[in-house]
């Protein structure tokens, strides 16, 4: 499946906790109590596929 037909909570799971946290410090968004779909829905598209990437 290519992840331009995934949808965010299918990326969600593909991605680390603490990677997704550095990228969106790295954009200014708070991170603190907030959980991992909350950070990716705040995020583009393409970030959470290089994530993705990254982390698989």
């Amino acid at each position: 499946m290519g992840l331009e037909f995934m949808d965010i909570e299918e990326m969600v799971k593909m991605i680390s906790a603490k990677s997704l946290k550095e990228e969106a410090k790295s954009r200014g968004i708070k991170t603190h109590c907030v959980k991992k779909i909350d950070l990716a829905k705040q995020l583009p598209k393409n970030v959470l596929e290089k994530l993705v990437d990254k982390d698989n």
